[in-house]
């Protein structure tokens, strides 16, 4: 979620406003008509035992109701009886998740309520996780551009089925840009500095400059990955909000453990058991991200086993794999200074370079005197860095530099945007451990940002690149603001980022220091169930039968500039292939 996506800035009007505005996830018992398929979890069985069992069993029971899992769902439902079961609730309502004006606002909501779910890395890096029907796709920024050709190579999947899949998404979800004038001035910027050609607006991964798709329409509204359900047929299709899948359940008589259906809790804290029918082909999908897939896959016993005994989880199948080899694609930034107001813009266009990095950008979030200088905890809200100082050196005196730090600042220096340098396929990998046993609660997470000297490497490259691009004049034009030294761009970028991670004097000297201390996720982190490790190429779970895995956990890397088309992509892709696989051409899909 998935969780897919782009950049996501948090700012300080967003907490300002969070309490004059709808609660992120809405409690709405009716759903728009296209979805009479849509039911809160509560509504699965009428019984008041404490545990309550369905014993019509589905054809697929998808758990994540994602970027991936909600294309997923439409698709089987045309040949299955299929089971979705989200544990946030509907995106159709809420304004805080459908404008692009608020999508800041669910970021910065850190309640039990919220779309999004933060957690902090080991690192030091404060991320999110979607936890809302659409997954990433319902709090991302909405940039739409496919993976590289040698990327669906990578994954070994089928061209045709592929070409089939990506336009199927984009008719139904994806809008051209407007284009505004901040992105205009990129473009021109990256072409000037040598990322050429341009390829105007195109899906495609090219290098070079282009301008790419959004979900958001030409009114700012978001178009998720939910609505992909519309597709799916009522009568075959059950989705189910605010049921929170606690464990998978096996059937361990045999030779190999066989998974025959879930637990989950619904929004009043009932736990519900849900059953696959009999046939051998039904299947339970896991489709909860990156970070949910191996978390919920530890927590219903598979994974390493000294880990899971030290938590008292029944050992299903050690797999010592689960949870290693998780990435996050490091970002920094590069802060641009204007002396007239500008118009907000997200991610709209690319420079795709051969250095292994992207450059993007993103304007316009204006903030008055008082917003800037209230107190919000952790979040630095201004630019999107959500860092947090290392647990090791968090304390009251750094809390409290933090603060003093915000005060200081000058309102100036939110009336600009960010040109954004982004690390293409880190080589840095780290892993993802349980902490407890509660599927609500995060598990620790380290990504290991420059662990490898390649990935440092690269980002000074990148931000050598993103000033360059800053001191064009195509952004002096429009910002009316004189070309600033490199030291003076940097020096900015440093007193803007309020993160609370320990600055080194030398930031704008050594550029690798600046890398280090600047660092900010991007919200592409992937893997943790890898192919050939946790599951096989066609993302069946090794070592057990009738589960599968349908999200970026697969992922070797995060595929194009942003995921989450692929990730979309991908949930049509596999609902394809399952049921031709099973069907053959009586699938009629």
């Amino acid at each position: 979620m998935a969780p897919v996506g782009a950049v996501k800035f948090l700012f300080c009007l967003a907490l300002c406003l969070f309490n004059s505005l709808p609660p992120c996830q809405g409690k709405q018992d009716s759903y728009p008509y296209r979805y009479p398929f849509i039911r809160k979890a509560s509504s699965f069985s009428s019984s008041s035992i404490s545990i309550t069992v369905n014993n019509n069993g589905y054809d697929y029971i998808i758990v994540g109701g994602g970027t991936a899992g909600c294309p997923l769902a439409a698709t089987l439902s045309q040949n299955f009886s299929v089971l979705l079961l989200e544990r946030g609730g509907v995106p159709f309502t809420n304004p805080n998740v459908s404008f692009l004006d608020n999508f800041h606002i669910t970021l910065a909501d850190t309640s039990s309520t919220s779309a999004s779910q933060y957690f902090v890395s080991t690192d030091g890096v404060l991320n999110a996780r979607a936890r809302v029907l659409g997954g990433g796709s319902s709090i991302n920024a909405g940039f739409y551009t496919r993976a590289s050709s040698r990327f669906i190579k990578k994954m070994g999947w089928d061209a045709s089925i592929v070409k089939e899949s990506y336009p199927w998404v984009e008719k139904q979800v994806v809008h051209r840009p407007k284009f505004e004038p901040w992105q205009r001035a990129l473009r021109d910027s990256l072409l000037d500095v040598g990322v050429s050609p341009f390829n105007g607006f195109t899906y495609d991964h090219i290098y070079g400059t282009k301008v790419g798709g959004t979900i958001f329409d030409r009114f700012g509204r978001r178009h998720t990955s939910a609505e992909l359900l519309a597709t799916g047929k009522p009568r075959k299709l059950t989705v189910l909000v605010y049921a929170t899948v606690q464990k998978i359940v096996f059937d361990q008589i045999g030779k190999r453990p066989k998974a025959v259906g879930v637990i989950f809790k619904d929004e009043n804290g009932k736990q519900h058991l849900a059953n696959l029918g009999k046939n051998k082909q039904n299947e339970i999908i896991v489709s909860t991200g990156a970070i949910g897939t191996p978390q919920l896959l530890m927590l219903s016993g598979i994974g390493p086993k000294a880990e899971l005994q030290k938590l008292s989880i029944p050992v299903v199948l050690d797999n010592p794999f689960v949870g290693k080899g998780m990435a996050d694609n490091p970002m920094n930034t590069v802060f641009v200074p204007t002396n007239r107001p500008v118009k907000q813009s997200l991610i709209e266009t690319v420079g795709i370079t051969k250095l292994g990095v992207y450059i993007e950008a993103s304007s316009g979030f204006g903030q008055s005197t008082d917003s800037i200088r209230c107190h919000h905890g952790i979040l630095s809200a201004e630019i999107g860095q959500l860092s947090t100082i290392p647990p090791k050196q968090r304390s009251p005196e750094a809390v409290q530099a933090f603060i003093k730090s915000k005060r200081e600042l000058p309102v100036e220096a939110f009336r600009g945007g960010f040109v954004l340098s982004k690390v293409a396929n880190p080589w840095s990998t780290g892993e993802l451990r349980l902490v407890n046993t509660n599927v609500e609660d995060n598990p620790a997470v380290t990504f290991n940002y420059f662990n490898h000297p390649y990935d440092l490497k690269r980002c000074v490259e990148g931000i050598r690149l993103a000033t360059k691009v800053v001191q064009s004049q195509h952004f002096t034009n429009l910002t009316l603001c004189d070309r600033q030294s490199t030291e003076k761009l940097l020096n900015l970028s440093v007193k803007a980022n309020v993160n609370l991670i320990p600055k080194h004097i030398n930031d704008t000297e050594s550029l690798e220091q600046y890398c280090r201390d600047t660092v900010i996720t991007i919200w592409h982190y992937h893997g943790g169930c890898h192919v050939g490790k946790v599951v096989s190429p066609d993302f069946k779970v090794l070592g057990v039968d009738k589960l599968r895995v349908v999200d970026g956990s697969v992922f070797p890397e995060s595929p194009g500039t942003n995921p989450q088309a692929t990730v979309m992509m991908m949930g049509r892709y596999m609902g394809v292939k399952i049921s031709r696989d099973r069907l053959g051409k009586s699938a009629h899909i």
